[in-house]
C-alpha cells in the first residue's frame, strides 16, 4: 500500500547570521514569517509542517499513545524492561520531571506554534483560490483545537496562545480550562466551513468535517454537555459516510487503512527503520514510522501488557454469558497463536516480562492491535501501520451515552447492538444475562463495558474515565493508586516553570 506522507521539511523560524559581530541580524537568504507564505504550495508546506509535529516521536507515534495508555486501568507493567518514567505513570508516583508529561506538553504547544503561524499569516496569501485557502486553514484550525482539547484534558488551565510568540519573553500564565475548550469549539466551528467531507488520493489523511464534529463531540463531553454532544454526533450518523466494517482486525491492521469506518487517522509508512528519535517532527528523516509493535508486541520489548481486568472483562460462556467475545483474540497474542500470516507459532520463550492471569490461567497475553507480528517474525520493528484517532464505533457509542443521559435509554440500545453486530464479532445483543438493561444505571453499565472491549488500547480509555469521574458517572474509581486532589491531572512540567516568567511555582497543579 502506497501512503502519502502530510510532510513538510520545512521549519518555521527565522534565520539569523552566524558572525559574532552581527548575531542580531537577520540572514537576508534566509526564510521569514514575512517572506515565505506567498502561494498554494507554501501554504500547503505550513500545513503539512503541523501534521509532522503532530505525527511525530514527541507525539502520536510514541510518547502520545504511551502517556494516554499509561494513566488509564487497560494496562500493567510487561516487565522489568518497563522504563521508569513510563512505570511512573502507569503506577502514579510521577512527578513534575516525567519525560512523558514534558514531551506531550512540549509537542503540542509546538503543534500549536506551528498552526498560530500558518493561521495569521496564511489568511494574507493572495496567490491560492479561496476553497483552498479556506480548507487549509480548516486544517490548521482542527489540529490547534485537537492540540488545546489534549492540553486541557491532561492539565487542566493552560496558557493560551492564540497567536505565534514573536518575542521570547512572550510566555502566557494559565488560562480556565473552561476558556481553552471553548477557544477549540470556535476553532472547529470555523473549521467546519471550510473543511470537505472527504478526501482522496494523496490527501488521504487530512482532517475532515466529520473529524471536526467528532472532536466538538469529545470536548462537549468533556464539560457534561450532552446535548451539543448529540447534535454534533447525529451530524456524523445523518452523514451517511461513515460504517462498521466487517472485519474487526481491520481497524488496527495495514491493509484497512482509511477504510469506512474511519474518521480521522495519523499516516506512517515504511521507511526502512531510519525512525527520527528526535521527536519534533524536521530533519532528514521525512517517512516517520511508529514504534507501536517494537513497544507492545509479544515479541519485541513488550514493555506495558493488557491488565488483567482488561483482559477478565470480555463475555466468555464460562460467565454464562452466550458466546465467547471474538474481539478478545482479534486485540491480543497468547500462547500458541499463530503468526507472520501463519507461518509461525507463539511460544512462551519468544515472550519476554509479565504473564497475566485469565479465567484462572496463567499465561502471557500481548498486544495484538497495532501489532505488525501478523505478517512477520520481526518484533523488534517499526511500521507503517497508521493510528485511527477517531473511528464510526466510537460515534456510534458516545451517541448511546447521550441518549441514555438525555433520558432516552430505548434508543441507546440500537446504537449498542450496532457495535455488536459486526460481522466479525456477532454478539447476541443487549440486554443479556450479564448485562441486563432495565435502568439507566444498567444500560451505563453495558456502555462502559462495551467501550471498554470495543476501544481498548485506541487511546480512549484514559479520557472516558477523566470526564466520568468530573462529571460524577464513576461508581467506583477504576485507577488503584488514585489520589482525589491530585491524579486528576498531570503536573505542569518544572521545566515549563522554570522557563516561563508568567508560571510561577504557585501556579503548578495540586497535589504536585
Amino acid at each position: 500500500m502506497k501512503k502519502i506522507l502530510l510532510i513538510s521539511a520545512l521549519s518555521l523560524g527565522l534565520a539569523v547570521s552566524c558572525s559574532d559581530d552581527e548575531l542580531n541580524k537577520v540572514n537576508p537568504n534566509g526564510v521569514t514569517f514575512d517572506t515565505y507564505f506567498n502561494n498554494e504550495s507554501e501554504l500547503t508546506a505550513g500545513v503539512n509542517g503541523i501534521y509532522a509535529l503532530v505525527q511525530s516521536n514527541s507525539l502520536v507515534s510514541r510518547e502520545w499513545f504511551f502517556t494516554h495508555d499509561l494513566r488509564g486501568d487497560e494496562m500493567a507493567s510487561g516487565g522489568g524492561q518497563l522504563e521508569t518514567p513510563r512505570n511512573q505513570l502507569l503506577i502514579g508516583v510521577h512527578d513534575t520531571g516525567n519525560s512523558l508529561v514534558n514531551s506531550i506538553w512540549t509537542g503540542w504547544y509546538r503543534a500549536v506554534h506551528r498552526a498560530n503561524v500558518v493561521l495569521e499569516k496564511g489568511s494574507q496569501v493572495k496567490n491560492v483560490t479561496p476553497a483552498v485557502r479556506d480548507r487549509l486553514l480548516g486544517e490548521a484550525r482542527f489540529l490547534r483545537a485537537w492540540a488545546y482539547y489534549e492540553l486541557a484534558t491532561f492539565f487542566g488551565a493552560v496558557p493560551l496562545y492564540k497567536e505565534f510568540a514573536k518575542a521570547v519573553d512572550g510566555s502566557l500564565p494559565r488560562t480556565a480550562q473552561k476558556e481553552v475548550y471553548d477557544f477549540a469549539i470556535a476553532d472547529l466551528k470555523e473549521a467546519e466551513k471550510g473543511l470537505p467531507a472527504s478526501f482522496s488520493g494523496r490527501d488521504l489523511g487530512r482532517a475532515t468535517k466529520g473529524a471536526a464534529q467528532m472532536l466538538l463531540a469529545r470536548i462537549y463531553l468533556q464539560q457534561n454537555d450532552y446535548t451539543n454532544a448529540r447534535a454534533e454526533l447525529k451530524k456524523i450518523i445523518d452523514s451517511g459516510l461513515y460504517k462498521l466494517v466487517d472485519n474487526y482486525l481491520d481497524i488496527t491492521n495495514e491493509e484497512g487503512e482509511f477504510n469506512s469506518e474511519s474518521i480521522f487517522e495519523v499516516v506512517f509508512a515504511p521507511s526502512g527503520g531510519a525512525y527520527n528519535w528526535g521527536g519534533d517532527g524536521d530533519g532528514s528523516v521525512v517517512q516517520e514510522e511508529t514504534v507501536r509493535t517494537q513497544e507492545y508486541s509479544a515479541i519485541g520489548w513488550r514493555n506495558v501488557i493488557p491488565s488483567d481486568k482488561l483482559l477478565n472483562a470480555y463475555e466468555t460462556v464460562a460467565k454464562g454469558d452466550a458466546k465467547d467475545d471474538p474481539r478478545y483474540t482479534m486485540s491480543y497474542w497468547s500462547e500458541g497463536d499463530r503468526f507472520n500470516n501463519g507461518a509461525s507459532v507463539l511460544t512462551a520463550d519468544r515472550v519476554q516480562g509479565n504473564a497475566s492471569n485469565v479465567g484462572g490461567k496463567v499465561q502471557k497475553v500481548s498486544w495484538r492491535k497495532y501489532s505488525v507480528l501478523y505478517k512477520t517474525d520481526a518484533g523488534y520493528a517499526q511500521s507503517g501501520i497508521n493510528m485511527r484517532i477517531m473511528r464510526y464505533a466510537d460515534v456510534l457509542l458516545l451517541m448511546a451515552e447521550c441518549e441514555n443521559e438525555l433520558g432516552n435509554s430505548a434508543a441507546a440500545l440500537p446504537l449498542l447492538n450496532q457495535v455488536r453486530a459486526r460481522k466479525s464479532v456477532a454478539l447476541p445483543p443487549y440486554p443479556t444475562k450479564n448485562y441486563p438493561a432495565a435502568s439507566k444505571d444498567q444500560v451505563f453499565d453495558a456502555i462502559v463495558h462495551e467501550r471498554m472491549v470495543e476501544l481498548a488500547a485506541e487511546q480512549i480509555r484514559n479520557f472516558d474515565i477523566i470526564r466520568w469521574r468530573k462529571n460524577g458517572k464513576l461508581k467506583t474509581e477504576p485507577l488503584t493508586y488514585f489520589q482525589r486532589g491530585k491524579h486528576e491531572l498531570l503536573p505542569i512540567p518544572q521545566q515549563e516553570i522554570d522557563n516561563s516568567p508568567a508560571i510561577e511555582i504557585k501556579d503548578q497543579n495540586p497535589g504536585y
